[in-house]
């Protein structure tokens, strides 16, 4: 009997590679578009498929950015100018896209743009500190989407929004792991409803990567600026004990999150190539872990019973000076 089941395990894999391995054909012809291309993932998949042929559109926050980018990739690449969180400059993007795809369609749509802080407890968070990763990490992604989906459709072409295993398990306040949960919500109602369009929708799930936007120098900044502008009540009850200890337990402090940094992996083409392959295999998954931390350590504890979840998180974290 367990011979038999390791046959058909065998064989359920040796099936799944085969299928992964399909890639789609004509992807010269094919139009990419790439929001977040300054730096990070989308600069680096922007660069990975302009050298596969694939003709990239890659959206750049700064000038600066996009000239950085130009330099390093084939004339087939172009830039273009995109605050997703400015109507008028999706409006523009989007007419740039438009043009250049004409009556083919826009084969893919890469929602990577997005920011990691403000990253606190909640009780030291605005609403409108809340609103700032809102704008760019999901609003930013509707807007966009539902700005480029007509042209995905005609193409049947593919929609891979980059979400975050922070988006299947929440460590600390702020509205980072909101906007990651409504990227998951968002893609599943896409996926259901573009399917009878030929439509795949991908997500992207990385664990911790050495980017700009989640450095130690940013979420310094971040914890010391959100603390500065808590009321003298809050920074009262916490305490600055917490504070050090907090900063710590984010960056550097020996706990379960202060390995983060260290664990935090360089090979940036892990999750490029999960986009990428989300972008040309014939079957694409429906969602991409990314990174060995994301696998073993972020997806299982997602899975585990709340209550000894929650007892985990309350062992590892500091302990406000007036807590009960």
């Amino acid at each position: 009997m367990w011979l038999y089941l390791a046959v058909l395990v065998g064989l359920y894999h040796l099936l799944r590679w085969y299928r992964e391995r399909q890639v789609v054909s004509h992807l010269r012809d094919k139009y990419v578009f790439i929001t977040g291309c300054d730096s990070g993932f989308g600069n680096q998949l922007a660069r990975q498929l302009d050298l596969r042929g694939l003709r990239v559109l890659a959206g750049c926050l700064t000038e600066q950015g996009a000239e950085q980018l130009r330099a390093k990739t084939s004339d087939r690449l172009e830039t273009v100018i995109l605050d997703v969180t400015q109507t008028e400059s999706i409006t523009a993007a989007s007419k740039l896209v438009k043009e250049r795809v004409g009556d083919r369609g826009l084969w893919g749509l890469v929602n990577n743009a997005g920011v990691s802080v403000p990253l606190a407890p909640n009780e030291w968070l605005t609403k409108q500190d809340f609103m700032k990763l809102l704008n760019v990490n999901l609003l930013g992604v509707i807007e966009v989407t539902l700005s480029l989906l007509p042209l995905v459709r005609k193409a049947r072409g593919r929609l891979v929004n980059v979400a975050s295993v922070l988006g299947r398990l929440t460590i600390t306040g702020g509205g980072y792991s909101i906007s990651k949960y409504g990227i998951e919500a968002f893609s599943d109602s896409l996926r259901r409803e573009l399917s009878l369009f030929g439509v795949k929708v991908a997500v992207i799930e990385p664990g911790g990567f050495r980017t700009g936007m989640n450095s130690n120098d940013v979420y310094s900044r971040n914890i010391l600026a959100v603390w500065d502008k808590a009321s003298p009540e809050v920074q009262e009850i916490y305490g600055e004990n917490f504070l050090e200890t907090f900063g710590r337990y984010n960056l550097v402090d020996k706990k379960f999150f202060g390995y983060m940094p260290k664990l935090c992996s360089s090979n940036l083409s892990s999750v490029t190539n999960c986009m990428e392959h989300a972008l040309t295999a014939c079957y694409p998954r429906t969602r991409y872990s990314a990174g060995w931390d994301a696998k073993l350590i972020y997806l299982p504890m997602s899975y585990m019973p709340t209550a000894l979840l929650d007892t985990i998180m309350y062992l590892c974290s500091p302990k406000p000076a007036k807590a009960v």
